[in-house]
């Protein structure tokens, strides 16, 4: 890739990200991110909860110390990003005012341009997309519509790959639990709903999920102790 990236090279990596796991989908992200931006560093920030954040992939372990320093000192670029904009630019945080304690203490670290961008779909907010340099004046409002086009793409697919990676540990553990109602009404000549009923009463006794009562169950062939 040189220069910006065109519409086919996003649609290609459209494509790439087709049907990824979550993970790779991410690594590919960040890897097509640093080429497009020709920045040092990128990270992706992965909402939870309001109050609980996570740097899930980043090109290097800096990212993942400078996203640790707004959930310390309670400010920066990102905790906004998620709260209510779609996208921040820092051309130079040693004069940047906006989060002092945050800027300092990045600056020290040996950064000065920050581009951030939320990552989100018409149904939610996942996180945040951003990218570092030691240059001051790094990115330009070029950079910035590359930055929300590749969001975008990334949004989507991230949430796509989510989604299936929930969708098939669900299926997963639904196979699981029939399993072992077989196993439980071959032994003891009980009908299906009578030993699911086992199974969950084994699992609410004993405070063990439903899907790992169930997988313990069909590699002994009996109820964990």
């Amino acid at each position: 890739m040189t220069g910006k990236p065109d519409a086919e090279e996003f649609a290609e990596l459209a494509l790439d990200l087709h049907d990824m796991p979550f993970g790779e989908t991410v690594d590919r992200v960040l890897e097509f991110a640093v080429k497009a931006l020709g920045c040092a560093y990128a990270g992706v920030i992965l909402v939870h909860s309001k109050d609980n954040v996570e740097t899930v992939a980043a090109t290097d372990p800096v990212v993942a110390e400078l996203d640790k320093i707004q959930m310390t000192c309670g400010q920066g670029p990102d905790l906004e990003l998620i709260a209510d904009r779609y996208g921040v630019l820092i051309r130079d945080a040693e004069v940047d005012e906006r989060w002092p304690q945050w800027s300092e203490q990045v600056v020290a670290a040996g950064i000065r341009s920050m581009l951030g961008t939320r990552l989100h779909t018409s149904k939610t907010t996942i996180g945040s997309l951003n990218f570092y340099d030691p240059e001051p004046d790094r990115f330009d409002q070029a950079d910035v519509g590359v930055a929300h086009m590749l969001a975008r793409h990334a949004a989507v697919a991230m949430e796509n790959a989510r989604g299936t990676e929930h969708l098939r540990k669900a299926i997963d553990a639904r196979n699981l639990i029939g399993q072992a109602q077989g196993i439980l009404m071959e032994r003891f000549g009980v009908d299906a709903d009578q030993a699911f009923g086992v199974l969950r009463r084994y699992s609410q006794d004993n405070n063990v999920r439903l899907n790992v009562v169930a997988e313990r169950l069909i590699a002994t062939r009996r109820l964990p102790d």
